[in-house]
C-alpha cells in the first residue's frame, strides 16, 4: 500500500524557513499571511489492510519520521 506522510512544525513552534519563504513571496508581490515549511514522505508499506498500514506508518512517525514534540503529521493511505 502507498502511504503519504505530511510533517510540519506545530503552530506554536517558530518556523524560520517558513518565515523566509513568506518574506520572499511578499517581495515578489504575493500576499501571504503565514507560510509553514514541512516535508512529504512517500512510502510503500506491506500490510494486510488499510488500518494496519496506517497504524504501522503512525508508529514510524512517532519513532523516526516526525518529532512529536515540535511537529505534527498526517498520514494518508492509498490502497
Amino acid at each position: 500500500m502507498r502511504a503519504t506522510v505530511l510533517v510540519r512544525p506545530k503552530p506554536e513552534i517558530l518556523d524560520p524557513q517558513g518565515d523566509a519563504v513568506g518574506s520572499a513571496l511578499g517581495h515578489l508581490g504575493f500576499e501571504v499571511r503565514d507560510a509553514r515549511v514541512g516535508k512529504v514522505i512517500d512510502l510503500d508499506v506491506e500490510a494486510a489492510d488499510e488500518a494496519t498500514a496506517k497504524a504501522a506508518v503512525e508508529q514510524m512517525c512517532e519513532r523516526l519520521l516526525a518529532n512529536p514534540l515540535i511537529e505534527s503529521y498526517e498520514v494518508e493511505i492509498v490502497g
